[in-house]
């Protein structure tokens, strides 16, 4: 299937949402790594979520120029041609973007999109998030609104972070805090700058104690029943049903969680939870197992001249597509979305 249609975008957030499952969002940096996550999906039997952030689309740029625009679209365009071969539905999305990357990031990608949808084409993203959460509330809805007006416009959706998930993730940094809690006030403010859908559909990532990266356990309370609690006051101050909610919920932060503490959260409106340090990990530890155990294969020691099957980086290469689609399956399992996808 190819990458979803706006209109499909928004059946798989529907379903995921009185279902009560999300879609893994997965990080990608590579075409390895975006066949590791379609594979994934596709041998999970979810639809899914591919995004890239300001650092992966710099990466993705190349180290001469580290362009962000130009590595998003070189993938974006990649995908839209390999997802084809596999048969479930993907969104494409950008992830955490700050106030100072969004003129080198976003606002561009968004231009593209709106030039694709004037030509009656969809657009080239399906998705893009703005973090304004270093910024003040007031500061960061005014440009969300912005943002959502330009996205409504273009088809896409977009989302929102109104308070801080700790640890950092390229370069966007917060304290292990009490900030990390959205607090009811938080998301009433935020209805009332963004709407509940009339001004054009938003993701929340609200926060309940998230953290990015790896932490022990202990470091860090997840509260993924203040979702419940978010929704329910929306609800009340706006006459809306508390049930399913206002809110499609993002969770970010969420390797190491529990799975008690995934199903908490789905039982409370997410849809979407983004994955990456665990998808890292499982990309790259194949890779150094095949490099100590090919060590004398790899590298040319002692003047010898190495064994060329075991330095081609397709020999390791498969091993990590493999693992990391093996950790995708085991999100869409945590996640609910196995067996889910739209026929």
């Amino acid at each position: 299937m190819p990458i979803a249609t706006p209109e499909v975008y928004n059946e798989m957030l529907d379903r995921a949402k009185a279902g009560k499952f999300a879609y893994p969002a997965i990080n990608v940096t590579s075409s390895q790594t975006l066949h590791a996550a379609l594979r994934g999906f596709a041998e999970a039997e979810s639809d899914g979520i591919v995004q890239i952030s300001t650092g992966g689309a710099e990466f993705l740029g190349g180290q001469y120029k580290k362009d962000m625009v130009t590595g998003a679209v070189a993938l974006a365009e990649y995908a839209h041609i390999v997802a084809e071969k596999y048969d479930v539905n993907v969104a494409l999305h950008t992830d955490h973007c700050p106030k100072d990357k969004l003129d080198g990031y976003v606002r561009p990608l968004l231009a593209i999109s709106e030039e694709r949808v004037k030509a009656g084409r969809n657009p080239l993203f399906q998705s893009h998030m703005w973090d304004g959460s270093a910024e003040t509330l007031s500061d960061n809805l005014a440009i969300a609104q912005e943002l959502l007006e330009r996205t409504r416009a273009a088809k896409i959706i977009l989302e929102v972070e109104i308070t801080p998930t700790g640890g950092e993730e390229d370069g966007v940094s917060h304290e292990i805090n009490d900030s990390l809690y959205t607090t009811v006030d938080d998301a009433i403010r935020t209805a009332e700058a963004l709407g509940l859908g009339e001004k054009g559909r938003y993701l929340l990532a609200a926060s309940f104690g998230n953290v990015h990266g790896v932490y022990k356990p202990g470091n860090v309370v997840l509260r993924p029943e203040l979702l419940k609690e978010l929704n329910e006051g929306v609800a009340a101050k706006f006459g809306k049903a508390a049930s399913p909610g206002p809110f499609d919920f993002v969770f970010h932060g969420g390797s190491g969680s529990t799975e008690q503490e995934i199903h908490t959260a789905l039982e409370n409106g997410v849809v979407k939870m983004n994955i990456d340090t665990d998808t890292q990990y499982a990309f790259t530890r194949p890779v150094a197992d095949h490099m100590f155990r090919n060590y004398d294969g790899v590298l040319k020691v002692d003047g010898e001249v190495g064994n060329k099957k075991v330095y081609d980086p397709r020999s390791w290469g498969k091993l990590a597509e493999a693992s990391m689609a093996a950790r995708v399956v085991e999100a869409c399992r945590h996640l609910r979305s196995t067996g889910t996808k739209i026929k």
